[in-house]
């Protein structure tokens, strides 16, 4: 498949012959549907098609609505041709001949309704880099002109930079002084005198105006985010139920929740286990190995979007400093023999496998608690303790807690 151009091969069995039928159709809205009407007078049930960009999702859009086909997608790295045997031709006939004999593995496309709200989802995505892309357009404009804002202040996001930000847009000059008066936050008042210092700058008429159009660009994305969030919340409706029990887990949000539903669906018969679907989200280490010996062990690319979410979640579950939670102990756990950057993406495996569980069987979380390892090998635990201390020049002495009855 092709911008303009679809290329078909169709493998019929007549008694004891076959019969090879081939066609070019253009892409044009009127020819995809003369392709169904063509693979319908032929009598085809089955049609395979190669991922190609997204020149395949208006094929399997038009075919789909005829409701009577069973569509295959196909990942090009399995059907993909040896180097000096490719054209078109050859292609098409090469996986009509693959899904006749089913050697191929068709890939995971959800219903019509689940992909709309995945657009809606994904374009809050793109919305959100591009917030951040003129967050730091800011802070280098900011930086050209020496001033030290992020020195000081935490977030540049939050309403107290946003206020001084204004200050320094408005025509009115403003003395650093007064600046530092425009803090909201009781902590950042409290650091005035550092303030006006980080503010000490000579601003002119082209500086104001490039902050101005930042900051307007700014709250233009904020407004289309919001009332992008606000279509998602209402086409989420018939899920929120499950999105409150997701919202249980550790580092899960709405946000989040939204993402996941939208990415994998709610039908989880599409994936045999929990590790098939991490594999598809490339949330599980790769297998490269030959003669015995393991070459790598990356990640596939997998589904990015549930991919970055989950991790961002996954990092959010590893820090929640109110209570420490079994996913904390496991972070920590990994971090401590294979670095933090892997004990995230463990997380975000482990809690992908909660969420295919809670949604193929209906149930809610339910945490194993901080000290589960300690719980799962008591005297392993007890042995590792007893010898860090003895490491530190102690000499332990244990005994058995004396019982509630007993006392």
């Amino acid at each position: 498949m092709h911008e303009k151009t679809v290329s078909v091969c169709a493998r019929i069995v007549r008694g004891k012959e076959l019969e090879i039928i081939e066609a070019t159709f253009p892409t044009f809205t009127e020819d995809l549907e003369n392709l169904g009407g063509w693979l319908r007078r032929n009598r085809i049930p089955r049609v395979a098609m190669e991922s190609t960009g997204v020149y395949w999702r208006p094929v399997w859009n038009i075919l789909e609505k005829s409701g009577k086909l069973d569509l295959l997608l196909l990942n090009p790295q399995h059907v993909k041709a040896l180097p000096g045997h490719k054209t078109d031709r050859v292609d098409a006939a090469r996986i009509a001949e693959l899904t006749q004999y089913d050697l191929v593995r068709a890939s995971f496309v959800p219903p019509p309704e689940i992909r709309q709200r995945r657009d809606l989802v994904r374009r809050r995505v793109h919305l959100q880099q591009d917030r951040n892309r003129v967050s730091n357009r800011i802070h280098r404009l900011l930086e050209l002109q020496n001033i030290k804002l992020s020195s000081v202040l935490r977030k540049m996001t939050g309403a107290t930079a946003r206020s001084i930000l204004e200050g320094l847009a408005s025509k009115l000059t403003m003395k650093p002084e007064k600046l530092a008066l425009l803090a909201r936050h009781k902590r950042v008042r409290d650091r005035q005198p550092e303030l006006a210092k980080a503010l000490r700058c000579h601003p002119d008429d082209h500086f104001r105006f490039l902050l101005t159009e930042l900051l307007e660009e700014q709250d233009r994305l904020t407004a289309k985010m919001r009332l992008l969030e606000e279509r998602i919340a209402e086409r989420m409706q018939p899920y929120a139920e499950l999105v409150e029990r997701l919202c249980e887990i550790p580092g899960i949000e709405r946000l989040t929740a939204w993402m996941v539903i939208s990415e994998i669906g709610v039908d989880m018969s599409r994936f045999p286990t929990a590790g098939h679907l991490a594999s598809w989200c490339g949330l599980c280490p790769g297998n490269a190995e030959s003669a015995g010996k393991r070459h790598s062990g990356r990640t596939s690319k997998g589904n990015r979007y549930v991919r970055r979410a989950l991790i961002q979640a996954a990092w959010a579950a590893a820090r929640i400093s109110r209570r420490r939670t079994f996913f904390t102990t496991l972070f920590y756990r990994i971090s401590s023999r294979a670095g933090t950057k892997k004990a995230a993406v463990a997380i975000a495996h482990r809690l992908l496998c909660v969420i295919y569980s809670m949604i193929l069987t209906g149930s809610s979380y339910r945490e194993q608690g901080a000290d589960h390892f300690d719980r799962l090998h008591p005297e392993r635990t007890r042995k590792r303790l007893t010898a860090r201390l003895e490491r530190l020049g102690f000499l332990v002495t244990l005994a058995p807690k004396p019982s509630p009855e007993s006392s």
